[in-house]
């Protein structure tokens, strides 16, 4: 099975050490918001759990809100490439769903933090942030569900509503987020695979063997 989606964490630094200033202000922000939310948390909490004293911490990023939508729209821009990889490598319909459905579970596998704080903090937002955030969450839909849709009329999907079907699939996904852990029953493969597979029953295809896909 290949892994589609991609680690998508700090970058490294150039010397290969710590993560800079910058980057660690980014990330005191992810933990803070998906632990404590957005409203409660402060620019002081942050600048702290950085390691960043006072008002230093604004030399890294202008405002909390920035954060917050930095974080929103690199969640959304990791999502949409590492679908169009799943979209661009599979030969059938049927392929490029499953694949499609498996790097939108192991991106929620592996980056909880950054799902959580997507789906619940979209109404801190201010615009043109959350506009942008919601378009592309927007492509992101659109995409699977005209997947579906060629399914269907190709005749090898056979659901009432392609809307419905890719909402279905997106929903669990995003479901992964809240409850996998590395050390839990599953393996990540494991997830990714089963998931992938109730992806297509969920579309109404129904091969027996779907594992040469």
């Amino acid at each position: 099975m290949d892994d589609q989606a991609r680690p998508h964490g700090p970058a490294p630094t150039p010397t290969g050490g710590r993560p800079d200033r910058g980057e660690r202000v980014r990330a005191a922000a992810l933990d803070l918001f998906a632990a404590r939310g957005y409203q409660l948390t402060t620019m002081d909490e942050i600048g702290q759990r950085a390691g960043i004293r006072g008002p230093s911490v604004y030399k890294h990023v202008r405002s909390k809100q920035d954060l917050l939508a930095g974080i929103m729209l690199r969640t959304m821009t990791a999502l949409l490439e590492d679908q169009q990889v799943a979209l661009d490598g599979g030969t059938d319909v049927e392929s490029r769903l499953r694949r499609a459905a498996e790097a939108h579970v192991r991106y929620h596998a592996r980056h909880a933090a950054e799902a959580f704080v997507g789906n619940r903090e979209i109404n801190s937002l201010d615009e043109p942030h959350r506009g942008d955030v919601l378009d592309r969450r927007a492509t992101y839909e659109r995409r699977l569900r005209q997947l579906i849709t060629d399914g269907v009329d190709l005749g090898r999907f056979r659901v009432p509503s392609a809307r419905l079907a890719s909402y279905a699939i997106l929903d669990m996904g995003i479901g992964v987020a809240m409850w996998f852990r590395p050390d839990g029953e599953f393996t990540e493969d494991e997830v990714v695979r089963q998931y992938g597979e109730m992806a297509l029953r969920i579309a109404g295809h129904h091969h027996q063997d779907s594992s040469h896909i």
